[in-house]
């Protein structure tokens, strides 16, 4: 597992699987995302064997899954009311990190956005979700 820190309160992931956790809880996160729906590939575990694990391990966990097809996806805004608060920093993890990546710079205000993007492609993500759907953006 390769925990990347996208801002001091918010790291992606790709896939990990139950036992990562115990490093996710020992690096200081709180809140563990899954944005990555169950069955998406074969040998992945499954969302409740995640779960299981942390909640064992006292982490809040929520399943959040989305896909490119349907970006930003339906929990989009409880996904983005998690982000930033330094009491309570967000781990969020799906297949490579990308989309969870994407989903936080699409995340950020005005203000955020060019740095966030900077973050973003200085650490190799491609933002083609992010920039559908910004640009879909009234």
């Amino acid at each position: 597992m390769n925990i990347v820190a996208l801002s001091e309160s918010v790291a992606v992931s790709g896939q990990i699987q139950p036992a990562d956790l115990k490093e996710v809880a020992a690096a200081g996160y709180k809140v563990v995302v899954n944005n990555r729906p169950d069955g998406e590939e074969g040998g992945q575990p499954s969302n409740a064997d995640v779960e299981a694990v942390a909640r064992q391990l006292g982490l809040e966990y929520h399943y959040m899954p989305v896909t490119a097809m349907d970006f930003p996806g339906a929990d989009f805004d409880a996904f983005t009311d998690l982000l930033d608060d330094p009491e309570a920093p967000v781990f969020a993890f799906c297949r490579s990190g990308t989309r969870c990546t994407n989903l936080w710079v699409a995340s950020r205000e005005a203000g955020e956005l060019d740095a966030a993007v900077a973050v973003a492609q200085r650490l190799g993500y491609d933002l083609g979700m992010a920039a559908r759907h910004l640009s879909a953006k009234p």
